[in-house]
């Protein structure tokens, strides 16, 4: 398949999600590897040196649609040894009829290939060549909707794999949305050359609030946990609509529109929507704030007649149906942080979909009550469920057998062939 080769930071951001979560499933370090690709990526091309996240790569270069992506096979051949070219012609079907406009190779996998080592250092050789030629346009807005869906990915992928430069590449971004694009309250849509603009829509606090719940099970801070409260609050008191359910996608102070949307089925990015159902209802179960939770049972409420007949259309929203139905585990693992790396051995990389797993050494302020747990010098993990908890487990042997995980071999890092481009 030739893919139109625009690349969009949103996409990215929520394949991350996925894939770390099928390494998590299943082990295979093929999927392990796109993480670490897409990242290296994301970070080597687009993250401004001000942390923030930039919007897109144009597709094409010189005016011509992936010029700056395909190839002949004498470019490739002029850059590799014999056995290189060998090795990336088998795999990407170089001696097979070009698949791009009847003149150039898109290099898509033929036949899988089994010589890793040749294999990644013709890929080098290639992107430095590839390095020498006209780049596509970079759209260098930042804006706080994409990278709030990138900072959920990457912080996702940095717990799952113990990744902390992942996870600083996360909070650079954050940062950047704390300081540029939020202010006192109020959180604007966009930001070029420092100067952030345009009140913010549905999506961007909605997408905010998720991210930030994410990088408070990777990097516990009772300051983001406060920031997230307040994220909510004005996606309650902008947004939300207390008669008929759900939120606008446009705040109550905007400018008068001849229709409001509420925007409930996934598009090329998650439904705000459905995105605010489901983060609402996480953090209502941490903070333990239930006006987020009856708002998120509400917006459900609203979009089932269509969630019901075109289901398909509706995947965010039925995950937060899912966490309705039956209400997301929390896992509070507190007392000495020095002590705490056989648990998050046990937990971050387990796949655990509907659970929230976090760490909270020293908090540097108060907790709300459902995390306020009683804390010592030794470790304990407290198991609940919606908002009945266990008592205090205090090994991770315990915990494993109470989660029912299963042991999985550790990762084997770097086995599959990397793309070449």
């Amino acid at each position: 398949a030739i893919p139109h080769f625009e690349k969009m930071l949103y996409d990215n951001a929520w394949l991350l999600r996925v894939y770390a979560d099928a390494w998590a499933a299943t082990r295979d370090p093929l999927f392990e590897r796109v993480c670490e690709e897409t990242i290296e990526w994301v970070v080597r091309e687009m993250q401004s040196p001000a942390g923030g996240y930039y919007s897109s790569l144009d597709a094409d270069s010189e005016g011509e649609e992936g010029k700056y992506y395909v190839w002949t096979p004498d470019e490739v051949a002029k850059l590799l040894t014999r056995e290189e070219y060998q090795a990336v012609a088998a795999m990407y079907g170089l001696d097979q009829p070009p698949n791009f406009e009847n003149h150039a190779w898109h290099f898509v996998i033929a036949r899988p290939g089994d010589n890793i080592e040749l294999l990644d250092s013709a890929r080098e050789k290639l992107r430095a060549a590839r390095d020498q030629r006209v780049r596509p346009g970079r759209d260098e807005k930042i804006l706080t909707s994409w990278n709030a869906l990138m900072i959920w990915g990457m912080a996702h992928a940095a717990r799952v794999f113990d990744r902390g430069e992942w996870l600083a590449s996360a909070r650079a971004a954050l940062d950047f949305v704390r300081h540029t694009l939020w202010n006192d309250g109020r959180l604007l849509a966009t930001a070029r050359d420092a100067r952030a603009h345009l009140d913010a829509y549905l999506d961007d606090h909605a997408y905010l609030l998720a991210a930030l719940l994410e990088v408070l099970q990777a990097d516990f801070d009772a300051r983001d946990l406060a920031w997230a409260e307040e994220v909510a609050d004005v996606l309650m008191a902008k947004f939300h609509d207390p008669h008929e359910g759900g939120f606008f996608f446009t705040a109550h102070d905007h400018e008068e529109l001849i229709h409001r949307p509420k925007p409930g089925p996934d598009n090329a990015t998650p439904s705000g929507n459905a995105v605010a159902a489901w983060a609402l209802n996480r953090l209502a179960f941490i903070i333990g704030e239930t006006r987020f939770s009856e708002a998120a049972s509400g917006t459900i409420a609203l979009f089932w007649p269509q969630l019901e007949h075109q289901p398909s259309a509706f995947g965010t929203l039925l995950a937060a149906l899912e966490e309705q139905l039956q209400p997301p585990r929390t896992i509070i693992v507190n007392g000495s942080g020095e002590r705490f790396a056989p648990w998050h051995e046990l937990l971050d990389a387990a796949y655990l979909p509907s659970t929230m797993t976090l760490f909270i050494g020293a908090p540097s302020r108060p907790l709300p009550p459902p995390l306020d747990k009683p804390a010592s010098e030794e470790v304990n993990a407290w198991v609940c469920e919606g908002v009945t908890c266990l008592p205090p487990i205090r090994s991770p042997r315990q915990l494993r057998d109470r989660l029912q995980l299963r042991r999985i071999a550790p990762s084997t890092r770097n086995d599959p062939p990397r793309s070449p481009t």
